[in-house]
């Protein structure tokens, strides 16, 4: 079976390929103005505390971090949406590790802003057996440092492709969490974390596992 990063070469290969020249340098230009805001060295670091937070799963339940610590350690991975490939890609690779994950007493958690409906269908289309939860208005990513508004001029690209970020977060804040992962001790400290506002460049799986 191809790993995550071979996935993500061959979707990429695809893309080149079905998205116009035009359309890749938008989504390029974006990528590099992102960078150029440095999250990933401003965003919340190794050896601070992660944000008590209580947020909804995909049947609206409310989920709290201090109950899932009282387990063991919790791993938390901030996906942009299920509109996007990349996230698609990575929460599949994280279900295929899941029994890992879970054999050595941690949880997975992933969190999006999009809507718990939409989590619900994420949950069913890729049969995730971990909770998908909300950020609401992307509160909990703020807190983080690593939300960010998309930039003006590629809202109508991601338009045209068919992705209405007001519709899948339920406002018109457009937006986002920088893709990122960040695995919390039982004391509630972060102790690993990956964050990369490149959003096609994603976590070493293994490596996180090698953490726990």
């Amino acid at each position: 079976m191809k790993n995550l990063n071979q996935q993500i070469e061959e979707l990429n290969e695809n893309l080149a390929v079905q998205l116009s020249t035009e359309i890749l340098e938008v989504l390029g230009q974006s990528i590099q103005d992102l960078k150029s805001k440095n999250i990933e060295e401003n965003c919340i670091g190794i050896g601070n505390l992660f944000p008590d937070f209580n947020l909804p799963n995909s049947n609206n339940e409310i989920v709290r971090l201090k109950e899932l610590l009282q387990k063991g350690k919790v791993i938390v991975a901030f996906f942009r949406g299920s509109w996007c490939p990349y996230c698609n890609l990575e929460l599949k690779a994280l279900q295929d590790s899941l029994k890992q994950i879970t054999d050595k007493k941690a949880t997975l958690v992933a969190i999006s802003p999009q809507t718990p409906d939409y989590g619900k269908e994420l949950k069913g289309n890729h049969n995730l057996d971990f909770e998908v939860l909300t950020d609401k208005n992307s509160t909990l990513a703020k807190q983080l440092g690593i939300s960010f508004k998309l930039q003006d001029y590629v809202v109508p690209v991601y338009e045209n492709l068919g992705i209405e970020l007001s519709e899948y977060n339920g406002n018109d804040n457009i937006e986002l969490p920088v893709p990122a992962v960040f695995l919390i001790d039982i004391n509630g400290s972060i102790t690993y974390k990956f964050i990369d506002s490149n959003y096609m460049n994603r976590i070493n799986i293994q490596e996180l596992i090698k953490q726990l």
